[in-house]
């Protein structure tokens, strides 16, 4: 991924964040027929690794849990909010009108090692851990033993759990942080006319990612 300097995120507790706010992850791997490509929500363990381990399943009729290689590391892909930059938001535009418009966005890359755990009590443990965090917003949350015993266990037949230890952890969130200081501020004021809920957390992330750069005319 092409990573200028300042747009570079190294935290990782922040770059967990991210992939637990937006849990749907691209999972790209190389196979028999080439790359192959994923969607699937992803829970991630902080606790097992330097950068964490990644825990997901998928259909036992996805190929994908028997058809890969880790000779070319997975990679899983996670997108955050990401909005249209209006070049009328800077106040360099007011200066000199040598602006243009550009897109913001923050993104987690993660590469590392794919195993398969086909095994009913991990895949239980995990869909349980899954299903209580999406829930949590619910008035009523909706719990796995809400089902009939029987239900659960001939559905979880059908899945497989994948788990991808992190080698790799890459953030990008380009944000603005190349621009004057000024320019940063009009965008996240300019973000914040507009009322919706992702140009709001773009406004959020923008304001603790400030900085005093020179930036470009």
């Amino acid at each position: 991924m092409y990573m200028p300097k300042a747009f570079e995120e190294t935290r990782i507790d922040v770059m967990h964040g991210l992939i637990r706010e937006h849990p749907l992850g691209l999972l790209v791997t190389v196979g028999s027929g080439g790359l192959n490509l994923n969607h699937m929500p992803f829970e991630v363990d902080p606790a097992r690794g330097p950068f964490g381990t990644l825990l997901c399943h998928v259909a036992r009729n996805n190929p994908v849990w028997q058809d890969f290689s880790n000779a070319v590391q997975p990679m899983v892909a996670f997108q955050g909010p990401s909005v249209y930059v209006s070049p009328n938001w800077y106040a360099s535009k007011r200066e000199h009108h040598k602006v243009v418009p550009t897109y913001n966005y923050a993104v987690v890359h993660a590469r590392g090692v794919m195993t398969v755990m086909d095994d009913e009590d991990w895949v239980r443990g995990m869909v349980e851990r899954l299903t209580l965090r999406m829930e949590a917003g619910q008035p009523q949350p909706w719990k796995v033993s809400d089902a009939p015993a029987d239900f659960i266990a001939s559905q979880l037949k059908h899945i497989v759990g994948i788990e991808i230890a992190i080698t790799e952890l890459t953030g990008k969130w380009k944000a603005s942080q190349n621009r004057p200081l000024a320019d940063q501020q009009g965008v996240i004021a300019g973000l914040k006319t507009q009322d919706t809920d992702t140009t709001q957390a773009f406004a959020e992330l923008m304001q603790a990612n400030v900085t005093d750069h020179p930036g470009r005319p």
